[in-house]
């Protein structure tokens, strides 16, 4: 089995208030600490798949 197959495995997922931080934060330009939110981490995924290339068929 490859990384690129799924499992049958299932995850439950406990979804945050969007602006809820989670426990966890980056420091800015300016060196202040923002707490990471689930949105961030949405957006940044939807960025990714916007960013997703199919590879090329192999022959």
């Amino acid at each position: 089995m490859s990384l690129q197959h799924s499992s049958d495995d299932k995850i439950q997922v406990i979804r945050t208030q969007p602006d809820q931080s989670l426990g966890c934060s980056i420091i800015d330009e300016q060196g202040r600490e923002v707490p990471i939110t689930e949105s961030m981490i949405q957006d940044a995924c939807s960025e990714l798949e916007k960013r997703l290339v199919n590879p090329a068929e192999q022959k």
